[in-house]
């Protein structure tokens, strides 16, 4: 019986095949070999979204992937578009059962100790809202002082396209903008970002150069939760006192070594991921060899790339 459902298999799979190879193609001349063109073009972009899927769910999830990936669809969820208020019932829906819905300073710096111990961590839109909103600002306070490493995707803030590219960007993009934030003891929090210099400062006459700059983590800084970029991803890189404490005056002449150089912006390198790698493997949080490993240049293109 197996045996001649098998043979049926084979005559039919061979009909098939010669049926295909001896199939006249609809369209002739250039219109086929377009369509061709247009198909195989097509394939490509569904290999590479499927690719990218199947990476932004498998790496860098830490313990409990399937609690990372419910955080991470309620915080894409409830993140609104551009000039819009984040619904009352954001923070508790996203955060309420492990914080409740009015954590207190003590109970947020806890919960991100606990967090950044376990590795990569998350710091969304709701969240750094909720934050800003009954605390004034992010600091201290609320987030362990420490140097960490941010990473989050691109995208646009206004609607209509930020409804469009949020769930694909983070998803269907395994690669990620990096930064780094520095939480002092006391003070605000300040964030050291790169990128063309137009991106910084669009009064700039040459915006094709690579630059960098620090400024106070929030809503104004070039890196900082929002709509199109509502996930940023954190890895604690330093909680040592002098570290922390000499992280801003450090950045800042790295920043100014960076300008002087004129580079060029390049798409894959150098580009910002380019200067948040040679800027920690110049303070010895990372080694060379870290900033060169496969997974993470696919991660953070560019992050590899000869320093200038």
């Amino acid at each position: 019986m197996n045996h001649r459902v098998r043979n049926r298999l084979r005559a039919r799979g061979r009909a098939t095949l010669e049926h295909v190879r001896h199939a006249r193609h609809p369209l002739h001349g250039w219109r086929k070999w377009a369509l061709i063109l247009l198909q195989a073009m097509l394939g490509l972009v569904l290999l590479f979204a499927a690719v990218n899927l199947t990476l932004s769910l498998t790496a860098f999830r830490g313990d409990n992937p399937l609690d990372r990936s419910v955080q991470e669809v309620r915080g894409l969820w409830f993140s609104p578009a551009q000039g819009r208020m984040v619904s009352p019932d954001a923070f508790a829906a996203v955060y309420g059962g492990e914080l409740g819905p009015q954590p207190t300073e003590a109970e947020l710096r806890g919960y991100f100790r606990r967090e950044a111990a376990r590795g990569i961590f998350l710091l969304d839109h709701v969240m750094t809202d909720h934050i800003v909103r009954r605390f004034g600002r992010v600091d201290g306070r609320t987030l362990p002082s420490g140097v960490y490493v941010g990473a989050h995707a691109l995208g646009p803030d206004d609607d209509p396209w930020v409804r469009v590219t949020k769930w694909p960007a983070h998803y269907l993009m395994f690669p990620r903008h990096a930064y780094i934030l520095v939480v002092p003891d006391d003070g605000p929090a300040t964030a050291f970002s790169a990128s063309q210099n137009a991106q910084l400062n669009p009064d700039l006459p040459q915006g094709d150069r690579l630059g960098a700059r620090m400024a106070v983590y929030d809503a104004r800084a070039y890196d900082f939760p929002s709509s199109g970029q509502a996930l940023h991803e954190m890895t604690l890189i330093t909680d040592d006192p002098a570290q922390v404490a000499a992280a801003p005056a450090d950045f800042e002449r790295a920043r100014a070594d960076l300008e002087a150089t004129g580079l060029r912006y390049g798409l894959l390198a150098p580009n910002s991921n380019t200067v948040v790698g040679c800027v920690l493997e110049a303070s010895g949080a990372i080694t060379r060899q870290q900033r060169s490993r496969i997974l993470l240049a696919v991660r953070a293109p560019g992050i590899g790339a000869d320093c200038w």
